[in-house]
């Protein structure tokens, strides 16, 4: 979890002719002050912080451009940074260099509520984004929980609560403006809902946490807003029947919008957190879209499901206010957990499997926890068969970090063996390096190896993320 002490913390490591091309381009935007490099040398991974040598806030395309341009003269590493609420250490500073803020690029670049799309500069938030357009009847699905970039969430491929309704970023994102690593600006894809020309430009660059390039600006799809929406809360004596109720559901075609799934020592955090007085056992919470009938029926046969699983407490919370509260906790359960051990880190990972098999693996990896002493929560967007294990550790304790990195390869090994992934969402950062040959093989790893020497061919672009050079 440690890594080796970057370039970064030195002191003048720095070519002067950059930091004054640099000063002189964007004034005082441009900062090495301690501070400010600190600040953008963390995200919400459990990695000690990596701060970079020097950080530049942008402001448009054309300025990204002049940045890349002036550090790619230097050979100085860039890094793209948008909101740092990413969980693999995917802005961290590995081999120093400039990091390159867009939060500041928060603007939308056009609304076309006739076709259910809009494009925004790469800064701007999904609650940004959501505020922007209220007044059009529309809004964007896809919730991480944090109040993550656009950019940033084409950058991981960001999805969350809502995926099983809406999908990720990869199904959300019809175009990307991206500046290149020898300072071109290309732009893929348009705002068509298909196309059949050529290589697939904007899947290459989603998912590509800014080894290949900086994303600039995204064009998302957007969707009406549902004319009812009900959440409901009920709880089950065992992971087992929760998960088996959601498996039942998804395969009979219940167009549920969330189901999410959390442990009884996450419903026990968030009760302490948030105020709640939840039955601390396992915990389904549900969300339906659709019409006033439709909404009605889903949740109806829904809760018969569940009632089949042996659910009990099926509670609606049909006022804004009452579903506002659930999801408020269900997203403030990272920091609640926390809780659990003061003083502790928290070591958030999460695979993806067939939601067949999720039962399975998430019962696998809750029995290893147990067995390795680890106190942990098991929190799942289980729809989508995708879950995530937060484990809390004692960071100066070399043996605590151990067993905890060894639980999680385990379960990604045993992802893996169910035909599944070692990340539904986080992204690989620097965590994940390892497991991606477990999971794609040695000749898709050299493939993609071979993408990044042709469009980052002096490994300037977010270097040490994702694969070894």
């Amino acid at each position: 979890m440690h890594l080796p002490t970057p370039r970064a913390l030195i002191k003048n490591v720095l070519p002067a002719s950059l930091v004054s091309a640099l000063s002189a381009q964007f004034g005082e935007r441009f900062s090495t002050a301690q501070a400010v490099r600190e600040h953008h040398g963390r995200d919400e991974s459990s990695y000690d912080p990596l701060p970079p040598d020097g950080v530049i806030f942008v402001r448009s395309t054309e300025e990204v451009v002049a940045a890349v341009k002036l550090c790619r003269a230097h050979a100085v590493p860039i890094i793209p940074y948008g909101s740092g609420t990413s969980l693999e250490g995917h802005v961290l500073a590995v081999q120093g260099g400039i990091t390159i803020d867009l939060s500041q690029m928060n603007q939308m670049v056009a609304l076309h509520a006739e076709d259910l799309t809009a494009t925004v500069q790469a800064g701007l938030t999904r609650k940004q984004l959501n505020l922007a357009i209220k007044d059009s009847g529309l809004f964007f699905p896809i919730d991480p929980g944090a109040d993550a970039s656009l950019g940033g969430m084409a950058a991981t491929r960001a999805s969350g609560t809502n995926a099983v309704r809406y999908g990720t970023m990869r199904e959300n994102t019809l175009a990307l403006t991206v500046v290149t690593a020898d300072g071109s600006v290309i732009k893929t894809g348009t705002r068509a809902k298909k196309s059949s020309a050529g290589y697939d430009l904007t899947r290459l660059f989603v998912g590509s946490e800014g080894t290949l390039g900086i994303i600039t600006e995204v064009t998302v799809k957007l969707y009406p807003r549902p004319e009812a929406t009900s959440a409901a809360v009920c709880s089950f004596p065992s992971i087992a029947d929760a998960v088996n109720c959601v498996i039942q559901i998804i395969q009979i075609g219940i167009p549920v919008a969330r189901v999410e799934l959390l442990d009884a020592h996450g419903v026990k955090a968030i009760n302490a957190y948030d105020k709640l007085s939840l039955p601390e056992t396992t915990l389904l919470l549900f969300e339906f879209h659709g019409s006033e009938h439709g909404v009605r029926e889903q949740a109806e046969l829904a809760q018969a499901i569940a009632t089949e699983h042996r659910a009990v407490g099926f509670e609606w919370a049909t006022r804004p206010e009452e579903r506002t509260e659930l999801w408020a906790a269900r997203h403030n359960a990272y920091f609640a957990i926390l809780q659990l051990r003061p003083g502790c880190k928290g070591i958030s990972t999460d695979c993806c499997v067939p939601i067949s098999r999720l039962a399975d693996c998430i019962l696998e990896t809750k029995a290893d926890c147990e067995a390795n002493a680890i106190i942990h929560s098991i929190i799942g967007h289980v729809g989508d068969g995708n879950f995530h294990v937060l484990m809390l550790i004692d960071p100066s304790d070399p043996v605590d970090v151990a067993k905890a990195e060894a639980v999680n390869a385990r379960m990604v090994a045993r992802a893996i063996a169910m035909d599944g992934t070692c990340t539904g969402e986080h992204g690989v950062g620097l965590h994940k390096i390892d497991f991606l040959v477990q999971e794609h093989g040695e000749a898709a790893i050299a493939m993609m190896r071979t993408l990044k020497h042709a469009l980052d061919p002096e490994n300037l672009m977010n270097p040490g993320k994702i694969l070894v050079w």
